[in-house]
């Protein structure tokens, strides 16, 4: 019977000494857990298109350095070197240069003033001088010529290496600037025309005109000589002869 008692005393004093063990089991919540992969795919996505918008910035800038890049060829001062000697050619005109004034005044002097009363030295002077002025004028005319067939090889190298460049320009600025620069060597072959056109109309009227006053030169040396009384036939005697 006592054995029995310790049993039992004993059972209880442990039932209030040691503490009970609890189980302890994780929850597993699938609703918040499909929340976050939501949120880390969004946030994922936001991260892509963030870098995708700074890719297109940059490349734009890239596209804007490229546009705003210049040609680096320039043939602007073969250009102006070419006109300033083609201006410097017909500068040197010879006798009767590219002035109003100029013409004005070689014009009436050699060719307007031809006169009847005019002594034969007077008019073999000016004859001289037309003469001076036409040959000038069609060497003025040649030399201009030989100077814009030298232009050829220059202009051809220029425009090659102008319409390269266009076809490999990396943005507009270089493509406007080269198509620029066709332009420019465009208006100074036009130019070499007008100078050339000029040179040989200066030549062909400076020989009209020198043909007018030739004609006109004929006239006063007739009307000059018409001036002397006309030959009259005397008797002459010869040899002592007393006409017999």
């Amino acid at each position: 019977m006592r054995q029995v008692v310790f049993l039992c005393a004993t059972a209880a004093l442990l039932s209030l000494g040691v503490p009970q063990a609890r189980a302890q089991w994780a929850v597993y919540d699938g609703a918040n857990h499909v929340q976050n992969v939501l949120i880390a795919a969004r946030t994922l996505q936001q991260i892509d298109n963030q870098i995708t918008s700074l890719a297109n910035q940059a490349q734009m800038l890239v596209n804007q350095g490229r546009n705003l890049a210049s040609l680096p060829l320039s043939t602007l001062s073969t250009l102006q070197s070419t006109i300033s000697q083609t201006t410097a050619l017909l500068a040197q005109a010879q006798n009767i240069a590219y002035s109003v004034q100029s013409v004005e005044q070689k014009y009436q002097q050699a060719y307007t003033s031809v006169s009847s009363g005019m002594s034969d030295s007077a008019l073999f002077s000016q004859a001289q001088t037309r003469w001076q002025n036409s040959v000038g004028g069609f060497e003025d005319a040649l030399k201009l010529q030989a100077r814009v067939v030298g232009n050829i090889p220059s202009d051809n190298s220029a425009m090659t290496q102008l319409v390269s460049a266009s076809q490999d320009s990396t943005g507009a600025l270089q493509a406007a600037q080269a198509g620029n620069q066709l332009l420019a060597l465009q208006s100074r072959q036009l130019s070499d025309i007008q100078a050339e056109l000029a040179a040989n109309g200066r030549a062909m009227a400076l020989e009209r005109a020198r043909n007018a006053a030739t004609e006109a030169e004929s006239e006063a040396q007739y009307q000059h000589f018409s001036q002397y009384n006309a030959y009259s036939p005397t008797s002459v005697s010869m040899f002592g002869s007393r006409g017999n």
